[in-house]
């Protein structure tokens, strides 16, 4: 038997579907629901559902992040996503990230029923194959990967943790970091130093900044960690760069 979770934060949508659809039809049974974007993450990652309907135009939820952080840390879990949203291209970057059907609202039960139809079939295919690491699995990682390094790098300057930018992208600290090791071969602390680094040597440009303020301006809170690092990864400290390479 598998289990479902519907998401979606009008309450008639939900209800609707886990009472009109003939789930034993499919050896399928609704264990949860959920009423919006947050709500919804927190009970797939309690329930560990094998097939998921979800709306992903809900407050406060960028839907094509969310369906990465699913496919990568479960990347047998089925995802049907239904939603006003008409966007082509929205809707290619969704499949290619894993989403087995986009179903636009209003839905048919029709339709529904064939997307389950699909999703229970891929179940059993998979329970009788060994995982290995899909093209759509591989998709999310690195659709995650680009979207932290984008985060990492408009808010370098700012006190930046691994588990602020796991939670932006909807996954836990510990996943983004084995992505990150596995994309970039490098570590949050490395990736994070590096940028800074980057963008300090092009203040060191502006002869009147001290390196203090430099060191601040990039977001180390310490002059001293600044210029550690500094040279380590230049190879010549902070100042030396400034009076030798510019």
């Amino acid at each position: 038997m598998y289990h479902v979770v519907i998401i979606d934060d009008e309450p008639i949508i939900v209800e609707g579907i886990s009472k009109l659809v003939p789930w034993e039809k499919y050896d399928c049974c609704v264990t949860a629901c959920a009423y919006g974007g947050k709500e919804g993450l927190v009970t797939i990652r309690e329930k560990r559902p094998d097939i998921i309907f979800t709306d992903i135009s809900m407050p406060g939820l960028d839907g094509l992040k969310m369906i990465a952080a699913l496919k990568s840390e479960f990347p047998d879990m089925q995802i049907s996503i239904l939603t006003g949203f008409r966007d082509f291209d929205y809707c290619q970057e969704a499949i290619r990230l894993g989403v087995c059907r986009f179903l636009l609202k209003p839905s048919k039960l029709e339709e529904i029923e064939e997307a389950l139809a699909v999703m229970a079939e891929n179940l059993k295919k998979k329970g009788v194959a060994s995982h290995e690491e899909s093209q759509e699995e591989n998709s999310a990682g690195s659709f995650i990967v680009k979207n932290a390094l984008a985060y990492m790098e408009e808010h370098y300057n700012e006190k930046l943790t691994l588990a602020l930018v796991a939670e932006k992208n909807y996954v836990s600290q510990w996943h983004l970091s084995k992505l990150l090791n596995k994309h970039e071969n490098r570590n949050f602390s490395e990736i994070l130093n590096q940028i800074r680094v980057e963008h300090a040597k092009e203040l060191l440009k502006e002869m009147q900044l001290r390196i203090v303020d430099i060191s601040e301006m990039v977001g180390f809170t310490d002059v001293a960690h600044f210029s550690r690092v500094f040279k380590k990864m230049e190879g010549i400290s902070a100042n030396e760069y400034r009076n030798t390479r510019l």
